[in-house]
């Protein structure tokens, strides 16, 4: 990789209003660029401007449009316009400022030269998007710390319930266990129709359905209640078979090996498998992250200082969002404690994988 080039640059940081940007911005040109900056409406990821000041203090000599989802460790390049070496520098100095893990640049309008000269790795780009799904062809990140994050394949969910049998697969496609090209939608559906409570995938019976697709694979569910889970928003009569359901699951769970594990699974438990090499899929909430108070599946499958790493199959297109958020996503341990509590009983629910040669044991407990 090319010398990064640190020279510090006089920046300054403003929020983005689509509706009214500022003339400094609209001075810089490129008005293609800003009008697709204002075709979606990104609020809910706090887009601003980062632009870097002249001489003068008047005008501004680049700019780079900033957003990130809320409560994770990363800030997303969507373009730079201007002097945009500068630009980008000013974007990873205001990211350091805040302690942050990453930055990521969409493919929009860089090149992979210009991304490589500051600094960036190419993105392995998604196997595959919902139709409805918009984003750019290439994306780019750049670690702002020395740990290594082994890459895992980035493949968007095709259904708005598949979520669970997705993080599986990319899970085993990560570790090996699953070549990368079989991983499509035939695969998808197939893993969900094994999984699923109608429609969403419990964490019971998705393990069950993980062992008995890769029976090498050391499965562990982590469930600290004893209820039917993921029901509350059905009516009673709904809610009742989908129990008898659950309630199968654990039966099978005892006859195909998959332990199922009631105490509560502390963040330490996941960063430790994690360092083992297990994956872990981990049930969460996407309040915080899309303010949709909707449960889903991502994968946790790396870590960093302060931070665990995921793949999220889902995007949210119309804020914005696209699968260089999704992809190698940094959150802070904190918030993805608070994003795996689960309403309104506060559970949580994981499902770990581990590797071949491990012999399947309960995670550490609070004390680990």
């Amino acid at each position: 990789m090319p010398p990064r080039q640190n020279t510090p640059v006089k920046s300054t940081v403003v929020p983005f209003d689509p509706a009214g940007p500022p003339d400094r911005l609209e001075r810089l040109g490129h008005h293609d660029v800003v009008e697709r900056w204002r075709r979606v409406d990104r609020s809910a990821h706090a887009p601003h401007i980062v632009a870097v000041v002249g001489d003068d203090d008047d005008d501004w000599t680049a700019a780079a449009l900033v957003t990130a989802r809320p409560h994770t460790a990363y800030l997303k390049i969507v373009d730079a316009i201007g002097d945009v070496p500068a630009a980008v520098r000013a974007v990873v100095a205001h990211a350091r400022d805040r302690e942050l893990a990453q930055v990521k640049w969409e493919g929009w309008t860089v090149t992979p030269e210009v991304a490589a000269a500051a600094g960036f790795a190419p993105l392995s780009p998604p196997l595959t998007q919902p139709e409805a799904t918009s984003g750019p062809a290439a994306g780019h990140v750049r670690w702002l710390h020395d740990e290594a994050v082994d890459e895992p394949p980035y493949y968007g969910q095709t259904t708005h319930f598949t979520c669970g049998a997705v993080t599986a697969l990319v899970a085993q496609a990560h570790a090996g266990r699953l070549p990368r090209e079989s991983l499509d939608r035939r695969a998808e559906l197939t893993l969900w129709r094994d999984a699923t409570n109608f429609p969403a995938c419990e964490p019971v019976g998705l393990g069950v359905a993980v062992r008995r697709a890769w029976p090498s694979s050391p499965v562990t569910v982590s469930l600290d209640t004893d209820r039917p889970v993921l029901l509350g928003h059905y009516p009673q009569d709904e809610q009742e078979w989908r129990a008898v359901l659950q309630e199968t699951s654990r039966a099978e769970a005892g006859r195909v090996g998959v332990p199922i594990d009631s105490r509560h699974l502390p963040m330490t438990a996941i960063r430790s498998a994690l360092g083992r090499r297990e994956h872990v899929l981990l049930l969460v909430s996407l309040a915080e992250m899309q303010g949709f108070d909707v449960p889903h599946w991502v994968l946790c499958h790396g870590a960093v200082p302060g931070a665990v790493v995921i793949e999220d199959p889902w995007t949210n297109t119309a804020a914005g969002d696209t699968w260089v958020d999704a992809h190698l996503l940094p959150v802070p341990t904190p918030s993805l404690d608070a994003m795996s509590t689960i309403s309104p009983d506060g559970f949580r629910g994981a499902v770990i994988i581990g590797g071949p040669e491990r012999h399947t044991t309960p995670p550490p407990g609070p004390g680990a």
